[in-house]
């Protein structure tokens, strides 16, 4: 078996993606109109297609696929999924939206970024245009009177959104609250270019506003003690801007910025090792993450020296 309740009438699938366990997840509110959120990416489509049918979930019965962005290995499947699913439409936010419909320019961005990682993921293909449902705000209903409520949430991404289910009082972010580890229990950032601190930053007030009790991370897993962690999460992006502003005019490479963050962030130092072995997060993690912050400060510093 590869779902599990982790809540009321709440599912988590893991997707087993490349055959890497605790990378990436997608979840399931079943009810009398069920709701998947977070299509994953196009390789592992089959594994929520058999995770719907683990759980006696009919394909028809499946009204929304909520997409928090559409980088692949979020909503890269959201194309293959839907021919699965004859009734269901995807909620996405609508800078997200034209990359759906037509994604030729998405992948070939994606394997500039990604490299290798973006085969693994696979080639998304086309949703059509009527099951889209572009949404910055708003709320879908759940059982039991509980709403399923939409925030945009940006900064990771130009068109992330975050989804409040009020069922059990948890959010689905995305990637606005980072990576969580659930062997180590700790979260680190997913900041790849272009990413937009002050941005982040204000998405992450509006997510502890809320005041979930738990986080649906994408990457990977329920976590406890919402709020202290999306509080965490500021002074942790907070700390590597510092650190990537200070490399920045100091003209050190990404290396050497990367081997500060891992020396002054302790979340990081605990991580090192599992990171730099893993052949995913080798490259996501402490390459793509690390540059994001690099950009932002170089961006940064053009500005006050404009």
């Amino acid at each position: 078996m590869h779902t599990k309740e982790i809540g009321k009438n709440l599912f988590q699938v893991e997707l087993e993606t490349g055959g890497f366990k605790n990378l990436i997840c997608s979840y399931i509110i079943k009810g009398a109109k069920t709701i998947l959120v977070e299509s994953g990416p196009t390789s592992s489509v089959p594994k929520l297609v058999s995770g719907l049918k683990e759980l006696d979930i009919r394909f028809e019965d499946v009204e929304y696929v909520a997409v928090t962005h559409v980088h692949l290995d979020h909503g890269g499947g959201a194309g293959t999924l839907l021919k699965f699913l004859p009734n269901a439409k995807v909620l996405v936010h609508p800078r997200g939206m034209p990359h759906l419909i037509n994604p030729e320019r998405l992948w070939p961005s994606s394997q500039a970024v990604l490299g290798f990682v973006s085969e693994i993921f696979g080639k998304p293909e086309p949703v059509p245009k009527e099951r889209i449902i572009p949404v910055t705000e708003g709320s879908f209903d759940l059982d039991d009177g509980a709403k399923l409520r939409v925030i945009e949430t940006l900064g990771h991404a130009s068109h992330n959104l975050s989804f409040y289910e009020s069922l059990n009082g948890g959010v689905f972010q995305g990637d606005a609250a980072g990576t969580y580890f659930p062997e180590f229990d700790v979260v680190m950032p997913t900041t790849p270019p272009p990413f937009h601190l002050g941005a982040a930053l204000a998405s992450l007030d509006k997510l502890i506003s809320l005041k979930p009790t738990v986080l649906y991370y994408s990457h990977f897993g329920k976590a406890s003690n919402g709020v202290q962690r999306l509080k965490d999460y500021k002074l942790q992006l907070q700390l590597w801007a510092k650190i990537a502003e200070e490399g920045a005019r100091e003209n050190q490479s990404l290396e050497e910025i990367r081997d500060r963050i891992i020396a002054e962030d302790k979340v990081m130092h605990q991580l090192a090792d599992y990171l730099k072995s893993h052949r995913i997060y080798s490259r996501t993690a402490l390459g793509n993450s690390v540059q994001g912050f690099i950009d932002y400060a170089k961006q940064t510093q053009a500005k006050q020296s404009a």
